[in-house]
């Protein structure tokens, strides 16, 4: 019988199992590379102590409430609509609906989250989800369970939050001036909402952004752009993320300005703002290929999919729902332009899982810009992550793929999800090894490339 907590994940048939173990062993304590992900800076810079677990792990990851939402649960219960904590009453729902998140993604990092950070063994139960709650509060409390003694204690060797082109990027400029602070926190470009003619505050956030080019024309909307990533990038910076609806590369040429005059009237019609996205995404990979951000693209995501609850409870709340992707010919474009350019660095992420195996891994295959992100957000599960690397890696190999990403607000969840995806290829590598398909040396060499030498060379650390 698999032990619940030495050999979860790990292959079943003992001699894979044993392979796998030593595997594991070799990279279970490296430290973790994390280059895209969404944990305030402010909050490390500030080292703030928490103080309730409930907004800590439940109320504030949109993962926990979505499930809890159809199970019944209304946002209301949660303090979703006032943003107030709704404490222990709140951890109570959490602990009355544990069995929900049996065998989900969510499940396995909060449970291990409850084991490794606070020590917490036992399933929850009614019987016992009080006591649970006392003791993370009262661990909260220490010193060591503050945001940057935690970050030092989870080995966190870099750190990329996500962060709007105009923040001045002040708690990453403290954070990197602080000798007390050994990590990395690295911030990175989001463009999306000056890109996006259909965005509610699109003719706001341009015309703040082109003001610092001082004019609002569509040569200093690109200008503001370009000035806008090389303050990033003295900041630290090495990537600029796109998050896309539906996946468009296209060059509008000269037509270009006066679909940016009339986006910011908001005459264009949907078709015509759908052109400007694509011609705007194809100019950030052209920013790109000249000043070396990595460009990391996730598109397929129909966000805030019920309208009346974006509306009372805002985005982020878990009804960004998955939409079929394509990138073959939607990319072409970009990758005629610039997919050979020296340096260039492309990692393509998806929700739509047979776009790994039919589009990306061909295009990483033969591009070398081209990177296989790892599995995004429905698809960062264990059994998901096993059918990623069976998708991909017949055709790509293990050097085309950007090693793991957890892309997670949950900072306390980040060692979790890290040592998941370290299982995981010690399974997958395990079994290639038994079957004489990789060589055992081999595979240890891959599973620590995964870990250090592959982020860091995608990213570019």
């Amino acid at each position: 019988m698999t032990d619940f907590t030495e050999d979860r994940l790990l292959p079943v048939d003992p001699t894979a199992r044993a392979i796998a173990r030593d595997l594991y062993a070799s990279v279970r304590e490296l430290p973790i590379i994390s280059p895209h992900g969404h944990v305030d800076a402010g909050m490390i810079r500030r080292d703030d102590a928490w103080t309730d677990p409930t907004q800590l792990l439940i109320t504030s990851d949109h993962y926990m409430t979505r499930l809890l939402h159809a199970g019944g649960v209304g946002y209301e219960a949660l303090g979703l609509h006032t943003g107030r904590s709704p404490g222990i009453e709140g951890w109570r729902t959490f602990v009355d609906h544990w069995l929900s998140f049996a065998g989900t993604a969510s499940g396995y990092w909060i449970e291990q989250t409850l084991r490794s950070v606070f020590g917490i063994e036992e399933p929850l139960s009614p019987e016992n989800g009080d006591a649970a709650y006392a003791r993370i509060a009262q661990r909260l409390a220490e010193p060591r369970f503050a945001p940057r003694a935690l970050f030092e204690d989870f080995d966190i060797d870099a750190l990329a939050t996500t962060d709007d082109p105009l923040d001045d990027l002040a708690d990453h400029a403290a954070l990197a001036a602080d000798p007390s602070f050994r990590g990395r926190v690295l911030p990175t470009f989001r463009p999306d909402r000056y890109l996006d003619p259909e965005a509610a505050d699109f003719e706001a956030a341009a015309t703040a952004l082109t003001s610092t080019a001082g004019a609002t024309t569509f040569a200093s909307y690109l200008e503001a752009f370009r000035m806008r990533r090389e303050h990033f990038i003295a900041h630290g910076a090495v990537s600029a993320d796109h998050g896309v609806t539906e996946l468009l590369t296209i060059d509008l040429g000269d037509d270009a300005p006066a679909f940016f005059d009339r986006a910011l009237r908001g005459s264009l019609s949907p078709y015509e703002s759908q052109l400007f996205r694509g011609h705007m995404l194809l100019e950030m990979g052209r920013m790109s290929a000249r000043d070396g951000l990595v460009m990391t693209i996730h598109p397929g995501v129909r966000r805030n999919h019920h309208t009346g609850a974006f509306q009372r409870f805002g985005a982020d709340r878990g009804h960004d729902i998955p939409l079929a992707t394509r990138f073959t010919d939607e990319l072409r474009p970009l990758l005629q332009e610039v997919g050979l350019v020296p340096g260039m660095h492309i990692v393509l992420f998806a929700v739509d899982e047979t776009a790994y195996s039919r589009e990306i891994a061909p295009l990483a295959g033969f591009y070398p810009s081209v990177f296989i992100g790892a599995p995004w957000w429905f698809l960062d599960a264990p059994d998901a992550g096993m059918r990623f690397r069976e998708a991909v890696t017949e055709t790509a190999g293990f050097s085309r793929n950007s090693g793991f990403i957890d892309d997670t607000r949950a900072f306390l969840s980040i060692p979790a999800r890290h040592d998941m995806s370290r299982r995981l290829d010690a399974a997958f590598l395990a079994r290639l090894v038994v079957q004489g398909r990789v060589r055992q040396a081999a595979a240890f060499q891959i599973i620590r490339d995964q870990v250090i030498a592959q982020p860091r060379k995608v990213f570019k650390l």
